[in-house]
């Protein structure tokens, strides 16, 4: 098992080196001046010039590539030319309202599909399971962006129960700021609360067909006790999987919630500096999403081995 963790380890250090030169290359070295791209076509020579010498695009590639590394591990981002200031305080700012807007998401989500995708592998071809199933195609087939708005129309703008956007921020109280990611929460999970309701359902149905529930019913255990003590335990296994790999579904989509709710988090950073072409930014919030990814599914990996003891015993 060490030498499997060891690995992992190994494969995600190779794993987030090929995506820092990936974002690197596209966004520095293929065709086309990236000071010309923040300043504009029409901007003139000596202040590219000067852009040039002040991001040092005038150094080589992968003297530029080894600076910006050295400085991404020691914290350094560099400096934001839209806001003027630190790009790793403007990360830390935002993050601390996306992480625990994900992480909300990422529970509401899991509390809504497990039960659900139990129950509809328990009562298959009942209406439970027609209604799960109709949920599922429901959720699979809406945007989180289209349904955020109706949650501002409904429960913001009609009903007053939760602000239509905006965040007061942390110093504000706990109470305060909860409710302001309430309805964005909602908006990114059920989505994912789809696809994982599905991912339960099936994994749920596997394991009701195996050889060691019929034995258990066999020897006089109950439909319910036969789901808590084995049914569920084993079908979760796979379902760790898709919670990691749906991690990046959830900070994509926080791209899009945070514009609609007017949140300042990392998706709305992002999508402010595409607009106003901040290149120093774009690189790190980039490079921060896609690291959280994979060491979050890199972990979920290693999670996934130590709780199959099939996995464990090949390792």
């Amino acid at each position: 098992m060490f030498a499997l963790i060891l690995g992992r380890i190994a494969s995600l250090v190779v794993t987030l080196i090929a995506v820092s030169l990936a974002i690197f290359l596209v966004l520095e070295v293929l065709p086309g001046d990236p000071a010309a791209i923040m300043l504009g076509t029409s901007a003139r020579e000596d202040t590219l010039a000067a852009l040039r010498q002040e991001l040092g695009l005038d150094q080589p590639a992968v003297e530029r590539y080894f600076h910006w590394i050295g400085g991404v591990m020691h914290g350094d981002l560099g400096m934001s030319l839209t806001y003027q200031m630190p790009v790793s305080t403007l990360i830390a700012d935002r993050f601390s309202v996306t992480l625990p807007l994900s992480l909300l998401a990422i529970a509401l989500s899991t509390l809504v599909a497990l039960p659900l995708g139990v129950a509809a592998a328990a009562w298959r071809d009942r209406w439970i399971d027609r209604g799960v199933l109709v949920f599922t195609q429901l959720g699979v087939a809406i945007p989180n962006f289209w349904l955020g708005l109706i949650f501002i129309l409904i429960f913001a703008t009609g009903l007053r129960w939760f602000p239509a956007g905006g965040f007061p921020g942390w110093d504000g109280g706990v109470g305060p700021a909860l409710a302001a990611l309430v309805l964005p929460a909602v908006a990114l999970a059920l989505p994912q609360a789809a696809v994982l309701t599905r991912v339960v359902r099936s994994a749920t149905l596997e394991v009701l067909g195996a050889d060691f529930v019929r034995t258990a019913r066999a020897k006089g255990l109950s439909p319910g006790r036969t789901l808590q003590r084995h049914v569920v335990p084993n079908a979760l296994i796979p379902v760790t999987t898709i919670l990691g790999l749906q991690l990046s579904f959830f900070f994509g989509g926080a791209i899009l919630v945070e514009n609609v709710f007017n949140l300042p988090g990392l998706g709305r950073l992002a999508y402010q500096s595409l607009n106003q072409r901040d290149l120093v930014v774009i690189k790190d919030v980039v490079m921060i999403f896609a690291g959280l990814v994979i060491i979050v599914n890199t972990i979920v990996d290693i999670g996934y081995r130590l709780l199959d003891p099939r996995l464990r015993a090949r390792s």
